[in-house]
C-alpha cells in the first residue's frame, strides 16, 4: 500500500510500519478473542468473527473517535506538543 501513495505524500518507512503494526496487533487480538470465545460458547468461530467485526466496525470506531477527540482536547488545553496525534517528531 505504501508504494501506491503519491511520492510527495509518502510516509517514511518507520512511520508506515508504526501505522500498519497497530492494525496487525488489532487483527491478532480479534483472532485470539474469537478462538477463545468459540471454545467457551462452542459456536462456529466464523460466525463469532462476523459478530466481532461488526461490533468493532461500529461501536469500536465510535469509542475510538470519542477517545481521540477527548485526548486531543486535553492535549490542546494543556499544550503538550509531544502528544499531538499524527506528529511523529
Amino acid at each position: 500500500k505504501r508504494c501506491r501513495e503519491p511520492k510527495h505524500e509518502r510516509r517514511p518507512w518507520r512511520i508506515w510500519f508504526l501505522d500498519t503494526s497497530k492494525q496487525a496487533i488489532g487483527m491478532l487480538f480479534i483472532h485470539f478473542a474469537n478462538v477463545y470465545l468459540s471454545d467457551l460458547t462452542e459456536e462456529d468461530p466464523c460466525s463469532l468473527y462476523l459478530i466481532n467485526f461488526l461490533l468493532d466496525a461500529t461501536l469500536g470506531m465510535l469509542l475510538i473517535y470519542i477517545g481521540i477527540r477527548a485526548v486531543s482536547s486535553i492535549v490542546e488545553w494543556q499544550q503538550w506538543e509531544s502528544l499531538r496525534f499524527g506528529e511523529y517528531g
